[in-house]
């Protein structure tokens, strides 16, 4: 019997727009059924699909991709307007793609689809692809927006709204003129640096100058927008050329960058109009940048959709090396990882287990050469690699650079992971808000972000498993500190505190016990298994998308400000800055409320910025540089030690911190100089110095650093650890700079007292024009190193007798300060080498 197909229909009176009945009626998916936690948050969702911005937060592997295809399914189906799923990368793209041909649900990557614009198809692509300021989808009406991840969607943002202006740039050099006289007042020494296209800190221009000369920027920025010869300049150009008066304009070695204090995201229509904007994520906890860089709307984001238990995430054993035995350096670390790669699990040297891969993730090409890695990485080069090892292939170690987030290893593609460092800021104003914001919570706040979405890698699903290993001592210190570890989301928090109370029982041992805790792991111990379950059976996810009042008020006043509305601006900034409880902070935030405030009261801008100048050294400098005040002497060296000893109840974060302050002092990498000066300052202050940095306190051309050893004695400390180059010498540049700390500086403000000059420098030999001050001494790797080995002891003898600190033992500690070659006789002469 021959039926005509065509002339049936389902019995359907609407269209399917439920996304869980979406999913029933798709034919040959591959997947039958969707998983609990999809049912779940599909189910919250469509009860709150009209609503503008909403975030979906599952675990790592829990099937967040499908959700959002079925929510952008269920779009189209309703007709309310073409649906685009925006990733950070075309290989994510690729990904989201799969799935959906899985699903067997209609998807494109071309935006001039004919389905797509009419609606039959979901557009996936790329956050550039919609957000750069000549989008051809910048106007287009649009139905649904969902966003993949919302961590990604918020670095993109800030990128794509930021004008870069490369050195190679006419621009550039222009600008530079424009603004010499403001860049010297805020800092000879690092504006000299960056004419002279050596490393430097980033200079911002004070908001009174760039409002003062909006039309010359203007004008020297404008004949480079006309194409995308600098894409840099010509994308991003459109959103900041109407808001050059409210910019904020950092000056770096490397570029100039322009940017408005949130993007302005009301110009692209299309974003704004979409009827629903979803957005994604395993780990964002502060739904407030949401706000602040997307202008999504709090009252939504604040409440998170969530399945009703967390206990959806693979099982991991999460172990920092360092906390287990300090001793056990990253070579060590090394090995076991290529042990394991090769099959060798008991580190004996013989192979007699099956090889495993070993994904190390690490920020930058500079830490990828230190591994002996099978193969190495990037978004430019992984996909094939990638493909290989989710199909079974044994790829050895496998190191990503910079890849923390995006990338899919399930099962036996990733059975060790190991983390090795989180990015460093490369903007010039990212740098400057991570110098300023280093110690405040905000900032170990996304750190442990950035960390949990890597750790989130190595598994994909409830039945998959993967031990990870936390290198450095930055990262021991997020699963050790309590305030740190609230950060984490609670399935997290659970592993890592199950882990932990195995990592006790090894406490102080070496390496091959660490390696039998991990073969217990993954060889599937029943006993493991059934506590890591219990753990995280009833493990519930936050519902509740952390939005602070000051994030709020931010994206307020910037929309203010763009209406020339600075009154309110600065009303309703001030209230929430006056609310901060971290004066660190606060100083920060002070300096946006300053900028809007040179639009209402030029006078009471600089009081505003003198205040906050105060609180945070990082802060632009006041028209009036504020009052030179001489760093104290310690009368006593013992003492000072006794006094920073004080501060810490647990020996074993103190020694963790220890290990992470000498970790900062970074060798040839760029942008660490800000951490490693302030690493030097600390340094100073455990072994009893009075301890500052004249420069970044200051801007008035003094050293780096400035340690206070005795009543008059001094050291003047300069770094460049940023520095390598063929020609293995200091440069004349370089030794100039010393001298003028020591010999001007030093005798200007410390008249009296004796200093000693120190190069803190790969290199020890003097170009031939080069001239030191006398007595210079040089603090190469290897000295540093032998100066961390003596106070990490000196600090572990002291501490070790609780009767030191509890009777205030001042003899003890000068003595042990002696033993280690640490008092002020004797720390720079035994750590350092003369120049040649």
């Amino acid at each position: 019997m021959n039926i005509n197909w065509n002339a049936v229909s389902a019995n359907q009176a609407k269209p399917i727009i439920d996304p869980r009945d979406i999913y029933s009626s798709l034919t040959h998916r591959r997947w039958q059924r969707l998983r609990p936690e999809q049912n779940e948050v599909l189910s919250f969702w469509y009860e709150r699909r009209n609503q503008s911005d909403l975030v979906i937060k599952q675990n790592t592997g829990s099937g967040k991709t499908l959700s959002g295809l079925l929510i952008a399914q269920s779009g189209l189906n309703e007709k309310i307007g073409p649906s685009i799923y925006l990733v950070p990368d075309n290989f994510l793209a690729n990904q989201v793609i799969s799935e959906a041909r899985d699903a067997k649900i209609k998807v494109t990557t071309d935006s001039n689809d004919l389905d797509f614009r009419a609606s039959k198809a979901i557009l996936v692509t790329n956050f550039y692809k919609l957000l750069n300021g000549h989008s051809s989808l910048a106007k287009m009406a649009l139905g649904t927006i969902v966003v993949d991840d919302a961590h990604s969607a918020i670095a993109e943002a800030d990128n794509l709204f930021s004008v870069s202006i490369p050195s190679t740039c006419i621009a550039f050099s222009q600008l530079l003129n424009l603004f010499d006289s403001d860049l010297k007042h805020q800092s000879p020494k690092a504006y000299s640096e960056i004419v002279d296209g050596d490393f430097s800190k980033p200079i911002r221009i004070p908001p009174r100058s760039v409002k003062e000369h909006d039309e010359e920027i203007f004008n020297i920025i404008n004949p480079y927008t006309k194409n995308s010869d600098f894409p840099s300049i010509f994308f991003p150009w459109p959103y900041i050329a109407n808001h050059l008066k409210l910019s904020i304009v950092t000056v770096s070695t490397n570029s100039i960058e322009i940017k408005t204090p949130c993007p302005n995201i009301q110009l692209i229509n299309s974003f704004v109009t979409a009827q629903r904007r979803v957005y994604l994520t395993a780990t964002l906890e502060d739904a407030g940048e949401l706000v602040t860089e997307l202008d999504a709307n709090p009252d939504t984001v604040q409440k998170v959709i969530v399945p009703r238990r967390a206990s959806d995430l693979g099982d991991r054993i999460i172990l920092a090396p360092q906390l287990i035995n300090p001793k056990l350096d990253e070579s060590s670390i090394h090995k076991l990882a290529r042990s394991y790669a090769d099959g060798d699990r008991d580190l004996d040297g013989i192979v007699d287990s099956k090889p495993i891969n070993v994904v190390v993730l690490v920020p930058s090409n500079k830490k990828a050469q230190e591994w002996q890695a099978d193969q190495v990485l990037d978004a430019q080069n992984m996909t094939q690699v990638i493909d290989n090892m989710k199909k079974g292939k044994h790829e050895g170690i496998v190191v990503l650079i910079n890849k923390y987030d995006g990338v899919d290893l399930p099962d036996d593609a990733c059975r060790l992971l190991i983390i090795d460092g989180v990015p460093t800021a490369r903007k010039p104003s990212d740098q400057r808000e991570q110098s300023a914001l280093t110690r405040s919570l905000a900032f170990k706040s996304r750190y442990v972000q950035k960390l949990e979405q890597g750790m989130g890698r190595g598994t994909r699903q409830i039945g998959d498993y993967c031990a990870v290993l936390l290198l450095n001592s930055e990262a021991a210190l997020t699963i050790e500190d309590e305030q740190q570890l609230q950060f984490y989301s609670p399935a997290t928090q659970a592993q890592i505190k199950l882990s932990s109370q195995l990592a006790q029982q090894i406490k102080g041992r070496g390496l091959s016990s660490i390696a039998e805790l991990i073969n217990m792991f993954l060889n599937r111990d029943e006993n493991w298994i059934s506590l890591s379950l219990h753990n995280t059976a009833t493990v519930e996810y936050n519902p509740v998308g952390r939005v602070s009042k000051l994030e709020i008020a931010r994206r307020r006043a910037f929309d203010y400000a763009i209406m020339n509305n600075f009154d309110d601006a600065v009303k309703i900034l001030r209230k929430a800055v006056d609310g901060i409880q971290d004066e660190i902070s606060r100083g920060w935030y002070m300096e946006e409320l300053s900028e809007y405030l040179e639009f209402v009261n030029p006078t009471e801008a600089q009081k505003c910025l003198i205040t906050a100048k105060a609180k945070n050294h990082e802060v632009i400098m006041p028209a009036i540089k504020p009052t030179f005040h001489k760093l104290s002497t310690p009368k006593i060296q013992g003492q000072g030690v006794l006094n920073y000893l004080k501060v810490y109840k647990e020996p074993e974060l103190l020694q963790l911190r220890i290990s992470d302050m000498f970790s900062k002092v970074a060798w040839a990498v760029p942008q660490t100089a800000d951490s490693a000066e302030e690493a030097i300052k600390q340094i100073g202050e455990i072994i009893g110095f009075k301890s500052s940095r004249p420069e970044k306190e200051l801007e008035d051309g003094g050293p780096d650093v400035l340690w206070a050893m005795s009543p008059q004695k001094f050291a003047v400390i300069e770094l460049k650890t940023e520095v390598s180059r063929a020609d293995k010498v200091i440069t004349k540049g370089e030794a100039a700079q010393l001298t003028h700390s020591a010999d001007t500086w030093f005798s200007d403000k410390y008249s009296g007292n004796s200093a000693i000059p120190v190069l803190i420098h790969p290199y020890t030999e003097l170009d031939k024009r080069a001239h030191v001050p006398k007595g210079t001494r040089i603090i190469t790797p290897d000295d540093l190193n032998r100066l961390k080995a003596d106070v990490t002891n000196f600090i572990s003898v002291v501490t070790s007798n609780p009767s030191t600190l509890a009777t205030n033992d001042i003899n003890t500690i000068a003595n042990e300060l002696r033993v280690y070659h640490l008092t002020a006789e004797q720390v720079i002469q035994f750590h350092s080498h003369s120049s040649r």
